[in-house]
């Protein structure tokens, strides 16, 4: 054993309190007395898809749920799938997590007269709320035509007698509860591959998108400004519908430019500089399919948050926020132009660099919007307001944000970088979204999901060097394959029923934040290493990072993994007093194995609901998820040293 130096021994005691402290908090209470459903709104909700949830909500059809009371956990935990619950309420994790099953509840369709639409989705007759039954005694229709967008579903009835019968008007069969468990499989593997499905399409909707737009750039030439038109502005009038109008190389003094048809701006590149007279936008496009391309703009007037705000004091915070975002001063402003496209421009601006507002399907591509030195003295690189829209392959230099969207559900932000702003993507009320592939540089935040967004995708990011890598609001976030490296912080875990998948958060001064209240939220196959801090929690009751056996890598442990299955023979608490310190300080394996210690784990793990937060994974990975990305974090950690 490795001798104590006096600073350790100081450490020790320290740790040695807090850990009798620890195991003198309270368990929760265990559940006693009959066992009754609730109203769904009122449990803590996981499971399903957002597009199933969303989708149900505004076409009216039925998604199956079920509730499952625990033993020791104070809140009722809802599945928006009663397959999901099948499959979940009897794991280690979840028994880890919560504690035994007391009862479960789905809902009861024997007496609701169910029928599928042409769509296979779930209906009963005049709309009637079906109520509860106990999961052991119910039946459960599989395979049959029923369905919910993202794949079949299984019907529950109190009546194995109406259970027959919706079977045989649907096909399908007919199984008890044990059976339809032993079926079930595992519960994250379907979540990841609706995820993945979604990502696919999203790339897939932007791929079309975009080369919907290169129509835009190949029209032919109508007008040369200096030769059939004396300005940019008498070229752009005169212009027929579906042509272009080619500005050569040189400075143009200009007015605010009208594009009231669909035609295309076009000019021979940077060499073509369009100074506006800073006192509004330049560049107005106000038709659908029209364009701006291969320019440069300049003078743009600096009109922002602060001037906007003041003029709409008497108007909701949100609406504010978007008339302030969406109304200042751009070097281009899409206004109404659906299918119209921005490419190849450069601009630099006090204010905004472009807003699109209510111009669904449109697309910026390879712009670069140089903003204001000091983030609070700019505005947005580009504004996305109402509608979807692509935003790619762009640089935004300084100013306030990056890309910042309102309600502009189901955009694509990709493959952009984002270098000394305040955030690098800002979503606000916007759900849906791919955030993809983006280089965050020295921004306060990289990448930050705001007001109860559903369902968004923020995928294969690398933020580096800012202060916070990520930060989440809402649910059903899939969070996978990003890089958050050497920030203050690595990556926020908050809302409830997001995914964390395959991200590599090193060398962070807090790697990982767990900030939620609840703990539906899924953190796997993450490699957390050479964060000064690997997990700081301090709300909510402990989590349990770890499904379906999987858990994380947290850096080289002194641990053991005697059977040689890539997993540490013991569970490991990340956030513990104790086990932080593992391979950093040389008492903390020597007090981890101590027989307190001994005796607390394995509190933990038979009596879940300890009060007082934290973390413990229970499959500890002994190899990294993803070590060539570790490997070239390291090449360049020693190339900047």
């Amino acid at each position: 054993m490795a001798l104590l130096t006096p600073e350790t021994t100081r450490w020790v005691a320290a740790a040695t309190a807090l850990m009798f402290v620890f195991a003198s908090v309270s368990f929760v209470v265990p559940v006693s007395g009959s066992v009754s459903p609730v109203a769904f709104d009122d449990t803590v909700k996981t499971g399903g898809t957002s597009v199933d949830v969303r989708t149900a909500e505004v076409d009216g059809f039925e998604v199956p749920l079920a509730q499952a009371h625990f033993s020791r956990y104070r809140y009722i935990i809802g599945y928006y799938d009663v397959r999901t619950a099948a499959a979940d309420v009897s794991t280690p994790e979840s028994a880890r997590q919560f504690g035994d099953p007391l009862a479960v509840f789905v809902t009861d369709y024997a007496t609701v007269s169910p029928d599928l639409d042409a769509d296979g989705y779930l209906r009963t007759e005049h709309n009637r709320t079906p109520g509860w039954t106990r999961a052991s005694a119910a039946s459960f229709v599989v395979d049959s035509g029923a369905r919910v967008p993202s794949g079949p579903i299984a019907i529950p009835f109190s009546d194995a007698d109406a259970a027959r019968s919706f079977a045989d008007a649907h096909g399908g069969e007919v199984v008890d509860w044990a059976t339809l468990r032993d079926r079930a499989g595992d519960p994250l593997s379907s979540r990841l591959a609706a995820f993945e499905s979604s990502v696919a399409a999203h790339h897939e909707w932007a791929n079309r998108t975009t080369a919907a737009s290169d129509a835009l750039f190949d029209r032919p030439v109508s007008t040369v400004v200096g030769d059939d038109a004396p300005t940019v502005e008498a070229a752009v009038e005169s212009a027929p519908a579906n042509t272009t109008v080619y500005v050569p190389a040189g400075t143009y003094s200009v007015d605010a430019v009208e594009l009231n048809r669909s035609v295309t701006l076009r000019g021979a590149g940077s060499d073509t500089r369009l100074v506006g007279d800073g006192n509004g936008s330049v560049v107005h496009l106000r038709a659908d399919r029209s364009a701006v391309g291969d320019l440069s703009i300049s003078g743009v007037g600096e009109v922002g948050t602060r001037r906007v705000r003041a003029q709409n004091e008497s108007v909701d915070w949100d609406t504010r926020v978007e008339l302030a975002y969406g109304r200042g001063d751009a070097g281009i402003v899409l206004d109404g132009a659906n299918g119209s496209a921005v490419r190849g421009v450069e601009i630099d601006t006090p204010a905004s660099g472009i807003i699109a507002r209510e111009s669904t399907d449109s697309v910026v591509d390879g712009v670069t919007v140089r903003g204001a030195d000091e983030p609070a003295d700019g505005f947005m690189g580009v504004v996305l307001i109402g509608e979807r829209a692509v935003v790619r392959d762009s640089t935004f230099l300084g100013g306030r944000d990056g890309v910042y969207t309102h309600r502009a559900d189901g955009s694509v932000v990709r493959d952009n970088r984002m270098e000394d702003g305040r955030y690098g993507v800002h979503q606000m009320y916007t759900s849906d979204a791919l955030v993809a592939d983006n280089v965050v540089r020295g921004d306060r935040i990289g990448v930050v999901l705001m007001t109860r967004p559903v369902g968004n995708l923020v995928v294969g990011n690398d933020v580096r060097e800012s202060d916070f890598g990520f930060m989440p609001a809402g649910s059903d976030t899939y969070v996978a394959d990003n890089v958050f490296a050497g920030n203050d912080y690595g990556m926020d875990v908050s809302g409830d029923r997001q995914v964390y998948v395959g991200n590599v958060v090193a060398g962070n001064g807090v790697g990982v934040r767990g900030s939620s209240t609840f703990p539906t939220n899924v953190v796997v196959r993450n490699d957390v290493v050479g964060n000064d801090v690997r997990v700081e929690s301090s709300l909510g009751p402990m989590r349990t990072w770890t499904a379906g056996g999987a858990g994380n890598y947290w850096g080289d442990l002194p641990l053991e993994d005697a059977d040689g299955d890539g997993v540490y023979d013991r569970a490991y608490q990340p956030s513990g007093a104790v086990d932080a310190e593992l391979g950093r300080e040389p008492g903390a394996l020597a007090l981890s194995e101590s027989p307190a210690m001994r005796a607390l784990r394995r509190a933990r793990d038979a009596v879940s609901g300890l009060r007082g937060s934290g973390v413990v994974d229970a499959a500890p990975r002994t190899e990294p998820v993803r070590p060539e990305t570790l490997a070239s974090l390291n090449a360049t950690e020693e190339t900047d040293d």
